[in-house]
């Protein structure tokens, strides 16, 4: 099929698709927004503490660490067992600022181990999670969370 384009226009336009759809599948543009990938020194294994809570610190960061009941800014990313993503900020387009006391144990236990500036990885067992209950109808019950969090901002106590 001749679309009127001779062959450098045509061999451009093929490009150019190609260009964009490998952008698309790898996530390098906004159509398929996420967390960046982890630095070259991320932690390789996991770290589970006594609560069941298995993390890894996936870029560095000597910021400050947030204490419970502290308001963060972070940027993150919650995927269920199989994959499956059930909340990105990513995709949202915009940060979330929180109290560490609004958010599942497992989110404010975790985010003690990451400075402001670092990134971290979190597998939540559902007792630090939504539990028995879940969330319907996103989160099924006694569901395993895995998020990825980059801590942006830690916010002082009110005085």
């Amino acid at each position: 099929m001749n679309l009127g384009l001779n062959a450098s226009r045509r061999h451009l336009l093929s490009l150019s698709c190609l260009a964009t759809a490998l952008l698309y599948c790898t996530g390098c543009s906004q159509l398929m927004p996420g967390p960046p990938a982890p630095a070259a020194d991320a932690d390789p294994e996991f770290t589970t503490t006594d609560s069941g809570l298995k993390y890894r610190i996936l870029r560095q960061s000597d910021g400050v660490k947030p204490k419970p009941g502290q308001h963060v800014k972070v940027d993150y990313e919650g995927r269920l067992d199989d994959g499956t993503l059930f909340d990105s900020s990513y995709q949202k387009g915009t940060s979330a600022i929180f109290s560490l006391d609004d958010v599942v144990a497992g989110w404010t236990e975790g985010l003690r181990y990451v400075g402001e500036g670092g990134m971290i990885e979190l597998e939540i067992p559902s007792e630090l999670g939504y539990g028995a209950a879940g969330k319907p109808p996103t989160i099924p019950r006694d569901a395993t969370l895995h998020f990825t969090v980059e801590l942006i901002r830690v916010f002082p106590h009110p005085r």
